[in-house]
């Protein structure tokens, strides 16, 4: 089946009404939605219950407006990003199975979810967790139909993290964790990441000195986030395969640093989209769905040979500071401030840069 994306503001931290009005406008099925990745207002961090909030408004949403019941519900990944610093616009792109098909000699969105083993909290920051995602990811593109991985623009993942109980659990039956609870959320991502990586054959299988160290490595593709909700690897697999049908393409580029407008527009063209030169929001026709982007303060405390302050600053966290900056840049591109921005980009994408996705209506 073709797939239908949507995009909807979240007027407050509990606000479904996006969805709910997609669905009475019959644009998606609530039986038809596959996956959710979404903006919450939350700061972004350990604590931020934003993210469950929001995943608990969309379920019951789902729950109350279709015929699926609550286990099959709780299957669906719903990948929740706290923190919307700047100018970033609170939001979640919902995708969805259509039964209109667009044309089918060309290639078109397609996605593919898994869910992985357990990851357990001596798992985060090493080898196990890095294959557990690794053979996640293969099974989401099994179930995309994608069989090249150069077809393949955008892995988002959710994964666990380490809060005090977990630490306590895993010293009960007699295991270590490899950092502390305040890393595990940049720790938990970087791993992730090296496991789409490794599925994607980007990189080869880390050593586990390498894991969150060695920052030459990386995936083009990941988008990595993390929280207290959940205790496997959520997978979300985006790409393009021929004869999927839809309307809908998606293409990526990598942001070399924080200021690259520049691979904002190369993925929009990725994902084939036609466009001048010097390419301005009004190039766009509002045809971009939306665009994701991982971005991270470079630790050389440089930007284009410029000082910068964020890494300095004690009253502001430096993501607060890179999540803000890049959400102005992109918002700017696109001309639209509900852009999915997430920060802690540990091999994701080189250091200070990071992905940039597009997915964009070819309709």
């Amino acid at each position: 089946m073709a797939i239908e994306v949507f995009k909807a503001e979240l007027k407050n931290v509990t606000d479904a009404s996006g969805l709910e009005s997609a669905i009475d406008q019959n644009i998606m099925s609530a039986d038809e939605i596959i996956a959710v990745i979404g903006k919450t207002e939350g700061n972004g961090g350990v604590n931020d219950f934003t993210r469950i909030l929001a995943d608990q408004a969309f379920r019951t949403t789902l729950l109350n407006r279709g015929s699926r019941n609550l286990e099959e519900i709780n299957k669906i990944p719903m990948v929740w990003s706290g923190g919307c610093d700047g100018i970033i616009t609170p939001h979640a792109t919902i995708f969805s199975k259509n039964n209109e098909s667009g044309p089918m000699n060309q290639s078109r969105l397609s996605i593919g979810t898994s869910i992985s083993d357990e990851i357990f909290p001596e798992d985060i920051g090493r080898v196990s967790m890095v294959e557990k995602v690794a053979d996640a990811v293969s099974s989401a593109m099994k179930n995309a139909g994608i069989s090249n991985n150069n077809d393949v623009h955008y892995v988002q993942t959710k994964t666990p993290l380490l809060t005090i109980d977990s630490v306590v659990d895993a010293s009960n039956r007699g295991k270590t964790v490899a950092c502390e609870v305040h890393e595990s959320m940049g720790v938990s991502n970087g791993t992730t990441a090296l496991g789409i990586g490794v599925a994607l054959e980007e990189i080869s299988m880390p050593k586990a000195e390498e894991i969150c160290k060695d920052l030459s490595l990386y995936s083009s593709v990941s988008s990595c986030s993390s929280g207290v909700e959940l205790t496997s690897a959520q997978i979300v697999l985006l790409g393009n395969r021929p004869g999927a049908g839809g309307n809908f393409s998606i293409g990526h580029s990598i942001m070399k640093d924080a200021l690259d407008i520049d691979a904002i527009y190369q993925a929009i063209q990725n994902a084939g989209l036609d466009l001048p030169d010097r390419a301005h929001a009004s190039d766009l026709l509002g045809r971009v769905v939306n665009v994701f982007i991982k971005c991270e303060a470079d630790h050389s405390g440089k930007l284009r040979g410029y000082r910068q302050i964020m890494l300095d600053d004690s009253d502001v966290h430096h993501h607060r500071h890179s999540k803000a900056a890049v959400g102005g840049v992109a918002a700017a591109a696109i001309g639209d401030p509900a852009v999915f921005v997430s920060v802690d980009a540990m091999h994701q994408g080189p250091h200070g840069g990071g992905p940039v996705i597009a997915i964009v209506d070819m309709k």
